[in-house]
């Protein structure tokens, strides 16, 4: 996954990942926790303005991404990860197509209190055919699903992974981050024995 320059020095493969999920899921915690560079956040203050936030399951929250989120973690030597993080109300997914261009995948965060919010992201991958994986963000004190009910709650495809994490946690994080990149090789492996 190394190429060299003409000087012998190698140089690493830079793959380009989206974090995307409803509003509060967890995105901007995930990309801060994994990312090795200090991320590029556009966090702006909640308003109550046209189109309010419903902020009554997410107790705490006063920011929210207007743009994207954007950090980089290395998973290998020769392998860099791009992380960009989508805003996640319907008010900003105009953003969305521009984030998502040239993307490997993606990483859906759910939040299983709110898994309905989950379904806008998971419409909008399937139909642009984008492998993606859904990683369960466990929050403190709510009730734990196995990854098998979050996949039929969901009605995923067979094949695609749910994975518990916690977006706080780099370790947990850049599991999903793997999960993702091992999913899409499996993909490709998979289609090229079709041919």
């Amino acid at each position: 996954m190394v190429s060299e320059r003409s000087d012998g020095s190698r140089v690493p493969v830079a793959l380009k990942i989206l974090i995307a999920g409803g509003f509060g899921a967890g995105k901007t915690t995930m990309v801060s926790s994994v990312s090795e560079i200090r991320p590029l956040q556009t966090e702006e203050v909640l308003s109550g303005g046209d189109h309010p936030d419903d902020t009554a399951l997410v107790e705490g929250k006063t920011t929210t991404t207007v743009t994207m989120d954007f950090g980089r973690i290395t998973i290998t030597e020769g392998l860099l990860l791009y992380l960009f993080g989508t805003p996640g109300q319907d008010r900003f997914w105009f953003l969305w197509d521009e984030l998502s261009q040239g993307a490997l995948g993606a990483v859906v965060l759910a939040d299983t209190r709110r898994l309905a919010e989950c379904f806008p992201s998971i419409d909008y991958f399937e139909q642009r055919g984008t492998p993606f994986v859904v990683a369960v963000n466990c929050f403190e004190r709510d009730p734990r699903f196995t990854p098998e009910a979050v996949s039929n709650a969901l009605d995923l495809d067979p094949g695609v992974p749910v994975v518990l994490c916690d977006a706080r946690d780099a370790t947990s994080a850049r599991n999903v981050l793997i999960e993702l990149v091992e999913y899409v090789a499996r993909r490709q492996l998979a289609g090229a024995g079709r041919r």
